[in-house]
């Protein structure tokens, strides 16, 4: 149950996004100025395709992808295109408010520690397979070929962490509580299902004589056809697989501050949300298919997270239904260089000392960890101030602890 309540940090009047370019078949509506040309082509891309619908929404953390830029969103008609979608199928964040309103290092570190032996970390998985409660109902594999293959390696897989831009965070908010976050995916199983299909929809797109070019990486699928039926039941499967990983770390983690805290601690229901899925909604009046790739739901009746890179602010928001971004709005900062420019042109010491300034217990340890620091990536109040018109801030969380895959 809820213990506290989560006000507004602030509010702000609606304003419109920052620039639109109209010289495609349909408007690119964009909520940042610093779109790099990658991401520009790759929206254009979506504007030319000719099932897509009404204009493209670019959120202020967008930078380029595989097919559609991160960021991205994308309303269809009668058509699922799954590198809209990416290869880590409903990844996304979770989020818990905890009872406790501070915690020294020491126990900080311990706590830390006790975490990495219960959530394996990058390529590690459990070397035992989890019980399957913890998986989404395996009476749904029917014609699921690509996770009734994957399914019992994914038992190995559920509740952990995966590497990359992944990462548990314990944070101070500015409710004065402490919160725990996570952010995973689908691990291995998403990606399965998420190339299966792209090559399938290539090679039937060929057959089709697909008026959209090959090179651009946008082949789709008809979604009342068996192939697109069955990626949209495979889809949602890694999805709420996803959730289920998110949900069982945050259980593990959560035992650990029990053992550390024991009667002293409590925890509110966990806040989810995901942002990289396909899903039918109603806008303007149609039913459409609503590609968000890098970018999450933001209506009225959302509750999100959208972190900041490792030392920066995170956010919980409320979405304010904004129809012109499809009700949606950023994932987070975004990148704002690729992950060997990061490793080729920060400074390790530097970015090592800024974690260290702010007293974070942090992951940055060697040169390859630069591809997550916080350089690398967009400043987050710049892209919470491009989306006053999206998201209301409810609370504002500083890392106090992070553990990187």
């Amino acid at each position: 149950m809820k213990f506290f309540k989560i006000g507004y940090l602030h509010k702000v009047e609606i304003f419109a996004m920052l620039r639109e370019i109209k010289d495609e078949p349909i408007p690119i509506k964009l909520w940042l100025n610093d779109i790099e040309p990658g991401a520009l082509e790759q929206a254009r891309n979506l504007a030319r395709l000719p099932f897509a619908f009404r204009h493209i929404a670019l959120m202020p953390d967008c930078h380029q992808g595989f097919g559609m830029p991160i960021g991205g969103v994308l309303a269809t008609k009668d058509v699922i295109i799954p590198n809209a979608v990416g290869v880590d199928i409903g990844c996304g964040m979770c989020a818990v408010q905890t009872s406790l309103h501070d915690i020294d290092q020491k126990t900080l570190k311990n706590i830390m520690a006790d975490v990495r032996q219960l959530v394996p970390l990058g390529f590690k998985h459990h070397s035992k397979r989890q019980d399957e409660r913890h998986m989404p109902e395996r009476q749904r594999l029917d014609n699921m070929p690509v996770v009734t293959r994957e399914y019992d390696s994914a038992t190995r897989q559920v509740g952990t962490l995966g590497g990359g831009n992944h990462f548990i965070e314990v944070q101070i908010g500015s409710d004065g509580q402490i919160w725990i976050m996570v952010h995973s995916g689908s691990r291995n199983i998403g990606k399965q299902v998420a190339d299966y299909y792209n090559r399938l929809a290539i090679k039937l797109n060929e057959q089709w004589k697909s008026p959209v070019p090959k090179s651009a990486q946008l082949a789709w699928l008809p979604i009342d056809n068996k192939e697109g039926q069955q990626y949209l039941a495979e889809m949602n499967y890694c999805i709420d697989f996803a959730l289920a990983n998110r949900r069982l770390m945050m259980d593990n983690i959560l035992s650990v501050f029990e053992k550390h805290f024991k009667g002293a601690f409590r925890a509110a229901p966990m806040i989810n949300i995901a942002h990289n899925y396909a899903s039918a909604e109603k806008h303007f009046g149609q039913d459409l298919i609503v590609h968000r790739k890098g970018a999450t739901k933001a209506n009225k009746d959302t509750t999100g997270i959208i972190p900041g890179s490792q030392g920066a602010s995170s956010y919980i928001v409320k979405g304010k239904g904004n129809p012109e971004s499809f009700e949606s709005c950023s994932h987070g900062a975004g990148r704002k260089m690729g992950r060997k420019e990061a490793i080729r042109s920060l400074d390790l010491k530097k970015e090592i000392e800024k974690l260290d300034k702010k007293g974070i217990i942090h992951a940055l340890r060697r040169a390859g960890d630069l591809e997550e620091a916080s350089g690398a990536y967009k400043d987050i109040a710049v892209v919470m101030k491009n989306q006053d018109d999206l998201v209301d801030i409810l609370v504002e969380l500083n890392p106090l602890a992070v553990i990187k895959g």
